[in-house]
């Protein structure tokens, strides 16, 4: 039996005042998603789109609870993402560079027996360290653009009773991202942290946790990797 939780609409009025409450959450997203960006759209489009995508989710949820924050949250990266995508912001050529740069991390660590420091990687692969830098940057943000559909279409464990989902699959899927997130060291928790509830860049990041923004890049991917096993 599904349990569906009734959308009372707001008033143009209170609607603005609400959009003007959560701007700060569209600046977080929009810092955050910036540098992904890659020079194909400017700060003010991607404010705009990340804007719609917050009128969208209040239009959507109604008025504004607890639970809501990490609902637009994803609403709003999701808009976001999905111009990104429709502006083709990774043409194929730097997919297959990425997948073949990845093979040969892959080869290394094999014959290493371990993980590969920046600095092999550079010089075997014959990199520069703004190359490897944009390679780690262009990687992290695949995997968290992948990330973001799974949560999005899983409900991140915070629509609970939203748009119609039975009880039990809400239930479940809470438990599976708490389970996801009980997987990961204290490090990546903090990241997770940083990353998607505070809105915190990885530039930041890194400077916060006194690591080069590649190692951070390296650490999103994998901590990426451990929810969607879950899922």
């Amino acid at each position: 039996m599904s349990t569906f939780t009734e959308v009372t609409a707001l008033s143009p009025v209170e609607e603005s005042r609400v959009m003007q409450q959560w701007l700060p959450l569209v600046k977080k997203v929009v810092r955050q998603l910036l540098p992904q960006a890659n020079g194909m759209m400017d700060r003010d489009d991607i404010e705009q789109i990340a804007l719609m995508g917050l009128l969208e989710s209040l239009r959507r949820y109604g008025q504004p609870d607890e639970q809501f924050a990490g609902y637009a949250m994803q609403r709003v990266r999701g808009a976001v993402l999905d111009q990104f995508r429709l502006h083709d912001w990774r043409p194929r050529t730097l997919r297959q560079k990425t997948h073949k740069i990845n093979d040969g991390i892959r080869e290394i660590t094999r014959t290493l027996g371990r993980e590969p420091t920046d600095e092999e990687i550079c010089q075997q692969l014959g990199l520069s360290h703004e190359a490897w830098l944009a390679h780690q940057q262009s990687d992290s943000a695949c995997a968290l653009e992948s990330l973001d559909e799974i949560l999005s279409a899983e409900g991140g464990g915070q629509t609970s009773g939203f748009a119609g989902r039975e009880l039990e699959e809400e239930i479940h899927t809470e438990r599976t991202l708490a389970r996801a997130i009980n997987s990961l060291d204290e490090r990546e928790r903090i990241i997770l942290n940083l990353y998607y509830q505070q809105g915190i860049s990885l530039k930041e990041i890194a400077a916060v946790l006194d690591l080069t923004e590649a190692r951070v890049c390296q650490l999103n991917k994998k901590i990426s990797e451990k929810i969607k096993a879950f899922f």
